[in-house]
C-alpha cells in the first residue's frame, strides 16, 4: 500500500504490535493512550512511533485503529469520530469480556455485536479485524504472500472501500485475506467461535467461520473466558484480552 498516516489508541499488546509492524512497513503510525503522550515516549521510540493525543491520534488521517478494552469505548470523546470524513477507516480489533474486564453492556446482552455497539457509541462506521489473532502470533507468524500454509485473517465491515483497505493492510502483515462479510457477520470471529485465534489458513478460516452457530454467541463467550481464566491461574504468557 501507499505510505499512509495511521492512529493507534491503546498501546497495550495488540496496539504496541500493530505499530511496530505498520512503521517497519513505513507507515506514519502516531499512538495514544489515555495518559497521554509522555507515558508513551520510550514505547514509541522502540517500535518507531510518535507519541500523541487521543485527539491527535483519532484525527491521523486514513486509518484509526481502536485497541482499547470495549468497557473504554466510551469514555472517548464523543464528538472524536462524530465529526470525520466517511472515507476515514476505523479498526475495531476489540472483544467483549463482560466477566473478566468489561462488565455487562446490556445492549451486548440483548443481541448487539460488540463491533455494532462500538459504531454506535463513537458515530462512526468501523471496521472488525485483528480481534481473532493473539498478540503473539501478529508479532511472529506473518510471512510473504504466497507462502505455503500462510495463516490468513478475516475482516467484516459494511463499506466495502474500507474493507478493501483493511484486507490489503492485512496482506502487508504477512496473512492471507478472508472476506467475513458485513459488520453483521463478525459474530463468527467473536472469542471462543471456531475461527478464533486458531492460526488457520485461509481454507480453514472460511470454513470455520461458515461453522459458526450464532445461538452460541453467549455460550463462546463463556466457554473462552473459562479458558482465559485457567490460563491466568497456570500461566504467566496467559492469552491477551483484546
Amino acid at each position: 500500500m501507499t505510505h499512509l498516516k495511521i492512529g493507534i489508541i491503546g498501546t497495550g499488546s495488540m496496539g504496541a504490535v500493530l505499530a511496530r509492524h505498520l512503521t517497519r512497513l513505513g507507515h506514519r503510525v502516531l499512538m495514544a493512550n489515555g495518559r497521554g503522550p509522555e507515558s508513551l515516549k520510550a514505547l514509541a521510540d522502540e517500535v518507531g512511533a510518535t507519541p500523541v493525543s487521543v485527539a491527535e491520534a483519532a484525527l491521523a488521517g486514513y486509518v484509526v485503529i481502536l485497541a482499547i478494552p470495549t468497557k473504554a469505548v466510551p469514555q472517548l470523546p464523543p464528538v472524536l469520530f462524530s465529526g470525520l470524513p466517511d472515507s476515514v477507516v476505523v479498526i475495531d480489533i476489540g472483544n467483549y469480556h463482560p466477566e473478566l474486564r468489561d462488565g455487562r453492556i446490556e445492549a451486548i446482552e440483548r443481541g448487539m455485536l460488540d463491533s455494532q455497539w462500538v459504531a454506535q457509541q463513537i458515530g462512526h462506521p468501523v471496521i472488525k479485524a485483528f480481534n481473532n489473532i493473539f498478540a503473539q502470533s501478529l508479532l511472529e507468524k506473518g510471512v510473504p504472500r504466497g507462502t505455503r500454509g500462510r495463516n490468513a485473517l478475516s475482516v467484516c465491515g459494511n463499506a466495502s472501500d474500507a474493507k478493501a483497505a483493511v484486507l490489503r493492510l492485512v496482506d502487508d502483515l504477512g496473512f492471507d485475506l478472508v472476506d467475513g462479510g458485513t459488520l453483521d457477520e463478525s459474530w463468527r470471529q467473536q472469542p471462543g467461535t471456531p475461527a478464533y485465534c486458531r492460526d488457520l489458513d485461509a481454507a480453514s478460516l472460511r470454513h470455520a467461520l461458515a461453522e459458526a452457530d450464532r445461538s452460541r454467541i453467549v455460550e463462546y463467550r463463556i466457554e473462552q473466558e473459562a479458558r482465559i481464566r485457567r490460563s491466568l491461574q497456570c500461566s504467566r504468557g496467559a492469552p491477551r484480552l483484546s
